[in-house]
């Protein structure tokens, strides 16, 4: 009598293992999560879904909501709670120590600082109406300009900024080009920089278009026909370097930089607050904005650990105000930039509960978007005041976090994280909005 081969047996197994359970989900699923994972755009792809209903304390739909996901944007609902938890009320602008011939800084990695968002500016008041020389160290910046897992050459555009002890102006140069009335163009920056400037005149492209150099201030304009274009493009930020030289413009003096192991650092520093933090934490969700999340971690960590670094913070957030996670994930920056991040939807649900629980519902309503709103502007426009949620989206990854509010008044907790999807994106997040409102009328 001929055997079957092992390698076939195992293949059988696999396979008759596979049906079953595709059988126990057909069975099990309700209609709307059927429904959801069966669509022609999500099928084809990875998906974790976990849904939990706050009234009633229970899980009420699941999908391998304990497996890892890349999360993209999710990433930032943990540097949020990072930054509820440890930054306090207010931004610490600056910590200085003043003395009878000098004053000294010593930068918190606040990103508000210069930035165009933010008309009042505590840190250069103070540093206008001294009259004495300035110096600035950055022992606490332990951190490099990039973050692990970041695509290397997006370095150009905007959505990845550097991150760094003492940003300024958002750590972003503001190309703009204008045409005159005489016709030619004429293309400028904001804020004005006096770094070097080449123009590309034997380009095809009739668009307006500015490239910097890898790794050096040295910008290439290529100038297009449009009436005006503009675009934003990182610089780099060398440390303190760049921010020193782009202040010293603005407070009319020169800030110099001193070594890290200065003896002058053991005495007490004196803290300067500028911006409310919500103020930070609304466009950072709202907007989805990476700089912001990347330094609100970096400012969570300098307060609790009285260093800017990522991993360390990370590490104590694991090992203290986390460690009840469902899954240990793992976590590298603050923004979600990496495909290094791996999260489950269970750990979702879990840090929303716990946003919920230490810092209240309302004031969670107020900082993530709802219909009509931020990243949510063209969608849940008829559910605008139930969903508030964070979206998240890299190339084949689609996710979608957050609170919903049921027609029965039920408060529910929800992730779903969409991986290795092929194309599709607008479709995916179609489904996932269907979802959405089945749950809502639902429950």
């Amino acid at each position: 009598m001929n055997r079957i081969p092992s390698h076939h047996l195992r293949f059988l197994f696999l396979t008759f293992h596979l049906l079953v359970c595709g059988i126990a989900f057909a069975q099990k699923a309700s209609k709307e999560l059927k429904g959801f994972v069966d669509n022609p755009f999500v099928k084809t792809a990875q998906v974790g879904i976990c849904v939990y209903d706050a009234n009633t304390d229970k899980y009420i739909q699941q999908y391998q909501s304990d497996k890892y996901f890349i999360p993209a944007s999710n990433t930032k609902l943990f540097s949020l709670y990072a930054g509820l938890k440890y930054i306090g009320d207010s931004l610490v602008g600056i910590r200085y120590l003043e003395r009878d011939s000098a004053i000294l800084l010593l930068p918190t990695g606040d990103p508000t600082l210069l930035h165009p968002d933010y008309s009042r500016q505590p840190v250069i008041d103070f540093l206008k109406s001294k009259k004495k020389p300035v110096y600035v160290t950055s022992p606490n910046w332990q951190e490099q300009a990039l973050g692990r897992g970041w695509s290397w050459d997006d370095y150009n555009d905007g959505y990845m900024v550097e991150r760094s002890p003492l940003p300024v102006y958002g750590n972003i140069i503001k190309w703009e080009q204008a045409q005159q009335s005489d016709g030619s163009y004429n293309s400028f920056s904001s804020p004005e920089v006096n770094w070097k400037v080449n123009f590309n005149s034997d380009s095809s492209t009739k668009n307006f278009f500015v490239k910097r150099d890898w790794c050096a201030n040295i910008f290439k304009i290529t100038q297009g026909t449009e009436k005006t274009a503009e675009q934003d493009v990182p610089f780099v930020t060398n440390g303190l370097e760049s921010a020193v030289e782009l202040l010293k413009d603005t407070v009319g003096k020169n800030i110099f930089i001193l070594p890290t192991q200065s003896p002058i650092l053991n005495s007490q520093f004196i803290a300067l607050r500028s911006q409310p933090v919500d103020s930070i934490f609304c466009p950072m969700m709202f907007r989805s904005d990476n700089f912001f999340a990347e330094q609100t971690l970096l400012m969570a960590s300098n307060e609790r650990l009285g260093l800017m670094n990522d991993q360390q913070m990370i590490d104590t957030l694991l090992s203290s105000d986390l460690k009840g996670l469902p899954q240990k994930p793992v976590w590298v920056d603050g923004s979600g930039l990496s495909h290094y991040n791996l999260f489950s939807p269970e750990d979702f649900v879990f840090l929303l509960k716990k946003l919920k629980d230490e810092f209240g519902l309302e004031r969670m309503k107020r900082i993530l978007p709802t219909g009509g709103q931020g990243t949510l502007g063209n969608r849940y426009k008829q559910d605008s005041g139930y969903v508030f949620a964070k979206t998240g989206s890299l190339s084949g990854v689609i996710t979608f976090s957050g609170y919903l509010i049921t027609k029965k008044n039920h408060l529910l907790l929800f992730s779903i994280l969409v991986n290795n999807n092929n194309g599709g994106g607008r479709e995916i997040r179609d489904a996932i909005q269907q979802y959405i409102g089945e749950l809502r009328t639902k429950f």
